[in-house]
């Protein structure tokens, strides 16, 4: 395993406002990925009062093999979590929010309902508010992907996560022309779709820009780019510390297939600073 550079050192800003959403979210017994999925950007985010929540629960059915999310069996959903969630924000007094979740395999229409019931609650509580979503792939099947479009998020992501060749070694279940396929069809119905990649899992350069033209070719708007960082030794290890010179490579080559924006830099997470890239396409 290689030895972590000096540009992936992070401050942490143990503030005020960290310890007031902090015990917002644990008071309201909210899940988010910030936790679960270990960001090394959670300090600062939660210091500028934002959060990325988790619904559906904290267990995934799914077991990729670079994630830090729980794996089993999930409880059902809680019918009580969306207006949670939309006090939560309310009280946060955000105007930006993100949301994601685990996967569901185990439902029948993959979380979607309960998808579309809390972006409805966030609306009726903080109207105003810009919502982003961050969905798993539901099998890129149109009648769930309606239910959750219905709900008119004004920005929605699938996270493609690494190249084509790697996809079966670090993704589960879940397929890379599945996960286009999803983007593809969001994008078809008027939606500003994301998506993100992770490198240094042994990917080449080639692999990375040849992922980002599949998802320009399938409409994707908005693309993140940053380095994977392994969350324990039974996960899956890293290959490479990729430079922040190749990082801005990568950003200039997104922009000139016509990405409307493009994060790419070391710490950077499909949710980190998520409001610049909207202000940047409506700007366009």
């Amino acid at each position: 395993m290689p030895k972590k550079p000096s540009w992936l050192k992070i401050r942490l800003h143990r503030t005020e406002e960290y310890a007031e959403v902090r015990h917002i979210v644990e008071r309201h017994g909210l899940h988010t990925i910030c936790s679960s999925g270990h960001c090394p950007n959670q300090a600062e985010c939660w210091s500028k009062r934002t959060a990325t929540f988790m619904i559906l629960g904290d267990i995934c059915t799914r077991c990729c093999r670079f994630c830090a999310t729980q794996t089993g069996k999930p409880l059902p959903p809680d019918d009580d979590e969306p207006r949670r969630v939309a006090e939560s924000i309310a009280l946060m007094h955000l105007k930006y929010v993100v949301v994601t979740s685990v996967t569901r395999d185990d439902l029948p229409d993959g979380g979607a309902h309960h998808w579309a019931r809390t972006v409805e609650a966030i609306r009726e509580q903080c109207p105003g508010v810009v919502i982003e979503l961050l969905i798993p792939d539901m099998d890129a099947r149109p009648d769930l992907l309606d239910i959750v479009l219905a709900s008119k998020p004004d920005v929605i992501g699938h996270n493609i996560e690494t190249v084509e060749r790697l996809t079966p070694q670090v993704r589960s279940r879940a397929k890379y022309r599945t996960s286009l396929a999803t983007l593809e069809y969001l994008h078809s119905r008027g939606a500003t779709t994301k998506s993100g990649i992770m490198v240094g899992l042994g990917e080449s350069d080639d692999e990375v820009l040849a992922t980002l033209h599949d998802l320009r070719e399938v409409g994707v708007g908005i693309v993140t780019i940053g380095q994977y960082l392994r969350p324990t030794l039974e996960h899956y290890p890293v290959a490479e510390y990729v430079t922040p010179e190749k990082f801005d490579r990568y950003r200039e080559k997104s922009l000139e297939m016509g990405f409307g924006y493009c994060a790419s830099a070391p710490m950077v997470r499909s949710s980190y600073r998520a409001e610049e890239a909207l202000e940047k396409m409506k700007n366009m």
